[in-house]
Order: C-alpha cells, then sequence, then structure tokens
C-alpha cells in the first residue's frame, strides 16, 4: 500500500494536460459490448477503475489492446455473462454492464455493484426502467439475475436525475423494439459523450443534455471509434489547487464549459480566470475571499469536487457553507481536515468553514477518490514539515500519476510504499 508525502509551500507554476474522463470512459468502454469487431477509444485514462472494468469485461471473454492512450476493444467472443463480486465489489460504476448486456444478448447476472462510501446508491432506478422495458429479474444471493427475449421501448421517468441510471437504461434502449423516451434524466457532459459514442455505433438517439432523451431502436450496431471528453473533475481539482497556492497555472486539454459552475465560484473567490486556446488559465488571489458553495447535479456545482472546494475554504477570509444534496455521506473528509487544524462544523448536509491563515501538516488518512485529492491540496499549502495521505489507492481510481503532474507545476510531492 503507498502513501503519498507532500511538503507545502510551494505556488503552482506552468502548464499542465488533462487526462480523458474516468466517468465517461466507463459506460463507453461497457458500450463497446453492444456490437462485434473492434472498437478503438482514444483519450482513455490510466486509472484502477478503468483497469477493473478492463477485467470483469474480460472474464466475459471481451478482448483488449493498449496502445498509449489508444484503446481498442472486441466483444465478438463473448462467452459468458456474469459479472462477479470479486471485481464487481471494487467498483460500483460496473452495474453499466447490464443494460448493453440486456441489449445484445437478453441475459445478465451481475452482483450488487459496491464502491466508495460516500453514500447509497441505489441501484433501484435501473431496475425498475429495465422491469418497465419487459425484463424479468430476480435477486440471487447478492447477485442481479435479468432475463429478456427483446427489450420493449417505453415512457419511462426517473424519480430523481441518475447519471449511472440514465446511462444504463439508454444502452439498453439503443436496441429495444420502438421508441423510448427517457424523462427527468441527468444532464452531465459523460452522459452527452455516451451518447455521441453510440451515435457513430449508428444508434438514433437525440435529447441528450437535456432531462428527456428520445431513442429509437435499432436492430443492429457497428464498431465505432470515439475520443473521450476531457476530465472536468481532474481540470477542476487543478484549478483549486492554482487558486489555493497562489501560483498560476493553464489548464491545457479541458472544456470550459464543462466548467461554468466552479469557475463561477472561483472568480467569486477572488481567482482570475482566463480562457486560452488550449485551456484556462487560472492565477490564484492574494486573499481567498469565502464563497458558500451547494452542490447539484450538472450544471451545478459537482459533488465530485465539493471536497476540494472546502479545502480552498479552509484557508480564506470569512466564514462559507458548503451544502452537499448529493450523496449523504460526502463530509467524511471532515476530520482528517481537523487534523490539519481547519476549523469546520457539520449540521447534516451542511459544512460551516472558517477560514485560516494556514493549515499544518499532519499524518492524514484517505476515505474516498475525492477526499484523497482534498488532502493532498491541504498538504500543498500546509506549514510545519510534511504531509503524509495514507490508503491512496482510492486516488488512483480516478487520478492519473497525479504526484508527477504536481511535481511538474513544482510541487514538493512524492509517492512512498508503506
Amino acid at each position: 500500500m503507498d502513501k503519498m508525502v507532500i511538503e507545502g509551500g510551494n505556488p503552482l507554476q506552468g502548464k499542465i494536460q488533462v487526462g480523458g474522463a474516468k466517468n465517461a470512459a466507463l459506460p463507453i468502454i461497457a458500450a463497446c459490448l453492444l456490437a462485434e469487431g473492434w472498437h478503438r477509444l482514444y483519450n482513455v485514462p490510466h486509472l484502477r477503475d478503468v483497469e477493473t472494468l478492463k477485467g470483469i469485461m474480460s472474464k466475459l471473454g471481451v478482448e483488449f489492446r493498449r496502445d498509449g492512450n489508444a484503446l481498442e476493444i472486441n466483444s465478438s467472443n463473448l462467452r459468458d455473462y456474469n459479472a462477479p463480486y470479486e471485481l464487481v465489489k471494487t467498483m460500483r460504476a460496473s452495474i453499466v454492464l447490464l443494460g448493453p448486456l440486456l441489449a445484445r444478448y437478453g441475459k445478465a447476472r451481475i452482483s450488487l455493484p459496491g464502491g466508495c462510501a460516500i453514500g447509497e446508491r441505489p441501484v433501484n432506478l435501473h431496475l425498475k426502467a429495465l422491469s418497465a422495458m419487459g425484463v424479468e429479474m430476480w435477486l440471487d444471493h447478492g447477485y442481479i439475475n435479468a432475463h429478456a427475449d427483446r427489450l420493449k421501448g417505453v415512457d419511462i421517468f426517473f424519480d430523481i436525475p441518475t447519471v449511472t441510471g440514465t446511462e444504463n437504461i439508454m444502452m439498453a434502449a439503443v436496441m429495444a423494439e420502438g421508441e423510448t423516451t427517457l424523462r427527468n434524466v441527468a444532464r452531465e457532459p459523460e452522459i452527452q459523450d455516451l451518447a455521441d459514442m453510440l451515435r457513430h455505433m449508428g444508434a438514433k438517439i437525440e435529447g441528450d443534455g437535456t432531462d428527456t432523451i428520445v431513442i429509437q431502436g435499432v436492430t443492429d450496431l457497428r464498431p465505432a471509434r470515439h475520443t473521450i471528453i476531457p476530465d472536468r473533475i481532474e481540470s477542476g481539482t487543478f484549478m483549486i489547487a492554482a487558486a489555493m497556492t497562489r501560483g498560476e497555472v493553464e489548464i491545457e486539454g479541458c472544456c470550459p464549459k464543462h466548467l461554468g459552475a466552479l469557475m463561477e465560484r472561483l472568480e467569486s473567490a477572488g481567482t482570475k480566470l482566463d480562457i486560452t486556446p488550449n485551456g484556462i488559465l487560472v492565477k490564484g488571489p492574494d486573499v481567498i475571499k469565502s464563497v458558500d458553495v451547494k452542490t447539484t447535479p450538472f450544471p451545478g456545482f459537482p459533488t465530485d469536487l465539493q471536497a476540494q472546494f472546502m479545502t480552498l475554504m479552509c484557508i480564506s477570509k470569512g466564514w462559507s457553507t458548503i451544502t452537499e444534496t448529493v450523496f449523504e455521506n460526502r463530509f467524511i473528509h471532515v476530520s482528517e481536515l481537523k487534523r490539519m487544524g481547519a476549523e469546520i462544523e457539520i449540521n447534516g448536509n451542511r459544512a460551516l468553514v472558517r477560514g485560516k491563515e494556514q493549515l499544518f501538516s499532519a499524518p492524514v488518512m484517505a476515505t474516498d477518490l475525492r477526499a484523497s485529492a482534498s488532502l493532498i491540496l491541504a498538504g500543498l499549502v500546509a506549514k510545519g514539515g510534511k504531509t503524509e495521505v495514507h490508503r491512496i489507492y482510492h486516488l488512483d481510481r480516478g487520478y492519473e500519476a497525479l504526484e508527477k503532474k504536481f511535481e511538474a507545476l513544482g510541487a514538493t510531492i512524492w509517492r512512498e510504499k508503506v
């Protein structure tokens, strides 16, 4: 097991290239189950979650070939429909295999998913929608067993917008009989990227990016080439890091239109942002102003940047309120930030943060993916020695070589074996 060691105090300077979006890559890789032949995906990040999904799909008989950031995928020789617990338990996004397996093969057996401990993310919305499409399902020793001769197009309303639920049912519906209308869907850029991939494969999809998606089912699909969008959460993490360290960093390869809510809050905190031909130039303020944040589904402020932004507010001037509306347990990083001197009070889904001039180095424990990033950001500005962030295997699920990228910007940071 590794830990990250940081000596804080260096303002970040330079340029950094953002990788492909994890949350877009995973469902798009799963979508390759829908058509025989070799698919080719570009800008695929080297992440533990990607490797986990490849491991699950390999057990099903899918072939993979890596060429740098390109990934070739062939599902022509599928021999199994069973996604085992020992792999699924480590990554909840593996539930997105359910839709494409049912669409193409009419059957699937997938373990109920696991993942990190940020709160309940039940799959009942997925199962309710699939049942409406004619799927017979039963639970057996922790596994979802599903069967359908051919899915039927229906009108589906999601009680709450769900990203993976929207993705799963989109992939199920592209080969369903007739028209499927999905209402109150999530609008995240990653969903639009999946829709683009499916259209490259021959699917007929309209409305992605709005709250209503209409899909006309087709009888077959073809292999496709597609480039994964840049990771807006990695982009946002570097933007916040530049602001925290009072640095000047150009985030290259990012997509500003995916980052509107964060950009507005950073500018309110005093950060100077300039759109460049290659991305966004971030100049940290001399004095960080306190601003309030409330997480909401896209295009609102992303829950996956809440922990990082809270860390910024820990060294701001004044009081700020962070309200979390997406996941109920997403303040579990607060106790670790307090070990570094942060002043934070929790009341239900709201955190009251009193900004301080500085944080102090300490050994801390990562509890989930984005909490890991927030503790590393805290270490970048902490005084008094070395900050050690333990259990960073969470970090490797969603950030590719994060310490090397920070080191290239002038941070003193390295990885050690424990």
